[in-house]
C-alpha cells in the first residue's frame, strides 16, 4: 500500500514554522544559557589566605572498599584545619572496622554510627542531617564514599569561592572515564547536567546541585529547617536542597580542575537506569518555574529532533532546508560547548556530540519521565 502525501505550500509552512520555532528555543537554551558557562572565566581560590575551618561529611551504607580506595584522598587534603566526619548508616559490611583503621591513623576523622531500629525509616536525608549536627564548623562540604578529589587542593578551592553572601558552593562532579558507549553517555549526562545548573546559577537562578560535591554554611542549613519539606522523598538531599535556599545573590560556583570530585560510575544499563529514575523523583517538588523551565528546555529539544524526522519524511524534496537548521544548530553547539567540554574535563566527548545528544534526551530523560512518581525504597 503507497501513502501519498497532499503536500502544499500551507502544509510546508505549518510544519517547518514548528521546526523553525523549536530552533529558536535551541539557540536561546545553547546560546543565552550554556553561553554563560562557555564565557565564564574560571578561577582559582587555592591560594587564599585566612581560610576557615570546614567539616566534610560523607555518609556510607556499606561502602567498606569504596572507603578503603577513596577516603584517604580525603582525609589528606592540603587545608589549615578541617575534619572528616562519616556517618556509618547501619553498614552489614566492614565499614565498622574500616573506619576504626582510619580513626587510629588520622585525628581529624569523626565517625557517626547509625544502628537499626524497627520504629525508624533511615534515608540519607536522616544520615545527612546527624552529619551535619555533628559538624564542629560553619561551612560544610558534602560529598560521598564513592568520590576521589582531582587533588589535594579540592577544599581550599570550594571553600575559597564563598565571598560575601555567599551560602551556597556549587562545585562539579564527574564520573570516572571506563570503555564503553554506557561511560560515555553516563559522562556525557552528567556534563550537561552540570552545564544546566552551573550556566544558571551564572545567571543568578541556582535550581540544584550534586551532593557529591557541594558546599553550604550550617546555619543556612537549620534557618531552613534542613530537609523537613521534603524528609519523605528519599532523593532530593542536593537538588531539592539547593532549589529551595538559593537566591540570586547566595550562590556561587568552583570549576577549577582542582575543585573537581570523581566517581564510580554504573557498570550495567539497568543499575544506570534505577539511578535516573532516583534522581528524577525529586524535580516533582522543584519551584514550579523551575519545573516549566526545564520541561520547556527538554520538550522542545526532544520535539525538535522528532519534526526533524517528520519534515524529512513528509518533506524529502526539500530535505535541504532541514538539514541547513540542524547543521546550523550542531555548529552553534559545538563552538560553545567546546569551551564548557574543556573546562568540565570531557573534551574527549565532543567527537560523539551528534550521537550522544540524541540519546541523553530520548533515554535519559524519557527515563525520568517515567520514574517522576515512583516511589523509591532505598537512598543508594
Amino acid at each position: 500500500m503507497q501513502l501519498n502525501f497532499n503536500i502544499t505550500t500551507d502544509s510546508i509552512f505549518i510544519l517547518y514554522g514548528i521546526l523553525g520555532i523549536l530552533f529558536l528555543f535551541q539557540l536561546y537554551y545553547i546560546l543565552f544559557v550554556y553561553g554563560k558557562l562557555s564565557r565564564f572565566k574560571v578561577h582559582s581560590f587555592q591560594e587564599q589566605d585566612d581560610l576557615p575551618p570546614v567539616s566534610v561529611i560523607i555518609c556510607a551504607s556499606n561502602e567498606e572498599d569504596n572507603l578503603k580506595s577513596f577516603l584517604s584522598t580525603i582525609l589528606q587534603q592540603d587545608y589549615p584545619q578541617f575534619e572528616v566526619i562519616v556517618v556509618n548508616d547501619n553498614s552489614t559490611d566492614d565499614t565498622k572496622w574500616v573506619l576504626e583503621k582510619y580513626k587510629s591513623e588520622y585525628n581529624n576523622i569523626h565517625v557517626v554510627e547509625i544502628k537499626a531500629h524497627l520504629r525508624i525509616k533511615n534515608s540519607k536525608k536522616f544520615a545527612l542531617t546527624l552529619g551535619i549536627k555533628a559538624a564542629k564548623y560553619e561551612q560544610l562540604v558534602m560529598t560521598d564514599a564513592d568520590c576521589q578529589p582531582e587533588s589535594n587542593l579540592w577544599l581550599r578551592e570550594m571553600v575559597g569561592a564563598y565571598k560575601q553572601g555567599t551560602e551556597i558552593v556549587l562545585g562539579y562532579s564527574p564520573y570516572f572515564k571506563e570503555k564503553g558507549f554506557l561511560n560515555k553517555l553516563i559522562r556525557f549526562e552528567t556534563t550537561h547536567t552540570a552545564m544546566s545548573y552551573l550556566s544558571y546559577a551564572i545567571k543568578g537562578d541556582a535550581y540544584m546541585g550534586v551532593g557529591r560535591n557541594l558546599s553550604y554554611l550550617k546555619t543556612l542549613f537549620f534557618k531552613g529547617k534542613g530537609f523537613n519539606s521534603h524528609m519523605h522523598i528519599k532523593s532530593g538531599d542536593d537538588d531539592l536542597f539547593v532549589n529551595q535556599n538559593a537566591t540570586a545573590s547566595n550562590v556561587n560556583i568552583a570549576i577549577h580542575p582542582n575543585a573537581h570530585v570523581y566517581s564510580v560510575p554504573k557498570k550495567t544499563w539497568q543499575s544506570y537506569y534505577k539511578q535516573k529514575g532516583r534522581h528524577a523523583g525529586a524535580s516533582v517538588i522543584y519551584k514550579r518555574p523551575h519545573q516549566w523551565m526545564l520541561a520547556t528546555q527538554l520538550i522542545t529539544s526532544i520535539l525538535f529532533y522528532i519534526f526533524l524526522g517528520i519534515n524529512i519524511a513528509v518533506f524529502p524534496q526539500v530535505w535541504y532546508i532541514t538539514a541547513i537548521l540542524y547543521f546550523v544548530r550542531y555548529i552553534i553547539q559545538l563552538l560553545v560547548f567546546r569551551p564548557i567540554f574543556i573546562k568540565l574535563a570531557v573534551k574527549d566527548l565532543l567527537i560523539w556530540l551528534p550521537i550522544l545528544d540524541v540519546f541523553f534526551y530520548f533515554y535519559i530523560c524519557l527515563n525520568g519521565l517515567f520514574n517522576r512518581k515512583k516511589k523509591i525504597k532505598t537512598w543508594k
